[in-house]
């Protein structure tokens, strides 16, 4: 039998979730489903091309065009290579400097952590916009220095269009992804560490065999969100793109989307696209999550 007490805390907890569940559904499942709607229609004309416009059932025919459209399909050759590229810098990089940060030798340690956060704080649109002006010869002082050099590198073309989209999201993200690995490794008990020590265990071995081990999970968490990130990947190649167009407007799937949207107005289309899309995402997130849990079994 329930209680007072208990239906009344139920009430409570009912009150408090009620926002986030109707912002939820009004930002998220009702995007979903108008999408799904979309992605069932296409526009046709009549009377060969002299008649109105119309909205026509096309079933599944949105979804079989994409998957058929070799611009879309080449979209997930780029991400994967540009998950391939951008993860183990950007994980590594950030696991390094939290641990360098988080040794007894390290002095300032909220002075470097603010200096090494401080990119992610600049507006994703804003960095691509800087390191574009980096990358483009003849205005770019780095692209001059290495000239002068003898290295003469076009970081806009679609050979290095993936390691400059890279580079440019490396800058952006790994202060912030530091900022959750050191937070992680302020949780391992000193008594470990200290019956390591004790052992003859040096720095880089309590690293390896005792730090990143216990902070695997906040690790796994940050190559989800990245990989789910690196799915939706479009301001820095829709940027890049805009200072040469080495690499088309359908680079990305979500760049095939805009185009398939605002270029050739077919919102049928990219709306199967991008239901496509999430559903990649939502894949590739379980997966990810599997094979996390299974490294982490004893």
């Amino acid at each position: 039998m329930t209680t007072p007490s208990a239906r009344a805390q139920r009430r409570t907890a009912a009150l408090l979730l009620a926002p986030f569940f109707v912002l939820f559904t009004a930002v998220t499942i009702a995007p979903l489903v108008y999408a799904g709607w979309m992605s069932l229609f296409t526009t046709r004309t009549s009377g060969l091309g002299f008649g109105g416009a119309e909205e026509v059932f096309a079933g599944v025919d949105n979804y079989v065009q994409a998957l058929s459209d070799p611009a879309f399909r080449d979209g997930f050759v780029t991400i994967a290579t540009y998950v391939a590229v951008y993860i183990p810098v950007m994980i590594g990089g950030a696991l390094v400097l939290a641990l360098l940060l988080d040794t007894a030798l390290a002095k300032a340690r909220a002075f470097f952590q603010l200096a090494l956060f401080l990119p992610h704080a600049v507006p994703g649109l804003i960095a691509a916009l800087i390191w574009v002006y980096l990358y483009t010869p003849g205005l770019s002082p780095v692209t001059d220095f290495l000239a002068s050099g003898g290295l003469d590198i076009d970081f806009l073309s679609a050979d290095n269009a993936v390691f400059s989209a890279a580079n440019i999201a490396v800058w952006e993200w790994i202060g912030y992804n530091m900022v959750i690995f050191y937070a992680a490794l302020q949780a391992v008990p000193g008594e470990t560490l200290d019956a390591a020590r004790i052992d003859g265990a040096g720095g880089i071995r309590t690293a390896l065999s005792i730090k990143v081990p216990m902070i695997r999970p906040a690790i796994a968490l940050a190559v989800l969100f990245t990989v789910i990130g690196s799915v939706q990947l479009f301001t820095e190649p829709k940027v890049i793109y805009s200072a040469s167009s080495a690499i088309g407007s359908s680079w990305t799937p979500n760049m095939f989307v805009q185009t398939a949207a605002f270029t050739h107005n077919n919102f049928g289309l990219a709306a199967a696209a991008s239901l496509l899309i999430a559903l990649f995402a939502a894949v590739l997130s379980f997966l990810v999550t599997r094979f996390s849990r299974s490294r982490s079994k004893p």
